[in-house]
């Protein structure tokens, strides 16, 4: 298992937020950012985060210390993201903690116990529902960054491409029910209904977001 010190986050936050009418990653949660809140959590359980960019005309601000990264080419899933983040972590980084820019409700002991279940001889640990893989909420050694690379250039984008290329550890997610009790770190935004959903499971009053806001994402909601 890595020591602390060689694990890494990296946050994707290249997609298109079309289902919201606003960048999710600017929806504000309380006093701070969806972003800012998902890297402080992550802050947490890493010494080095990534922030995953679609490309260089999005305009960001990141957290300080944040590293900056963006995808090669356009349209190819999560996993083009998963190479970038994973090719921009710094020396020394032996594993990373992949998430995306819409979970605010994500748990550090989520991450922590998928950290813990990454033995030597495993390269990847997800979590599994049935037969659908969390490749965003997954552990991942840097070293697999050659195989998502190898992947990519034969146009197999699919996450599930690497789980089969790789050692990959499957966790059912009823088995993290011991660290996050409603399995709130699988729990993205969509929409502006799952958006207040997140907000009051937070105990954060939905009224305390700009009228602007509200009326927008509602809006695209019609």
């Amino acid at each position: 298992m890595p020591m602390t010190h060689a694990r890494g986050a990296v946050i994707l936050c290249g997609g298109a937020s079309s289902r919201m009418g606003y960048p999710k990653w600017r929806l504000p949660f309380g006093p701070e950012r969806i972003l800012d809140r998902i890297v402080r959590i992550t802050c947490d359980i890493s010494t080095a985060q990534v922030l995953v960019m679609a490309d260089p005309d999005q305009v960001v601000d990141p957290p300080h210390g944040v590293l900056l990264a963006y995808d090669c080419a356009k349209n190819r899933g999560p996993l083009e993201g998963i190479h970038s983040g994973l090719a921009a972590m710094p020396e020394g980084i032996e594993a990373v903690f992949v998430t995306s820019c819409d979970v605010p409700l994500l748990q550090p002991e989520f991450a922590s116990r998928l950290f813990e279940l990454l033995t030597p001889d495993v390269d990847v640990v997800v979590p599994v529902d049935d037969q659908f893989h969390h490749p965003l909420a997954a552990v991942y050694r840097t070293r697999v960054a050659s195989d998502v690379r190898e992947l990519l250039n034969k146009n197999k984008f699919r996450p599930v491409f690497l789980f089969d290329k790789v050692a990959t550890r499957r966790v059912n997610v009823e088995d993290l029910r011991s660290v996050d009790t409603d399995l709130a770190s699988l729990k993205n935004l969509n929409d502006a209904e799952s958006y207040f959903a997140a907000l009051r499971f937070a105990g954060i009053d939905v009224n305390s977001v700009p009228s602007s806001i509200i009326e927008q994402i509602t809006k695209k909601a019609d």
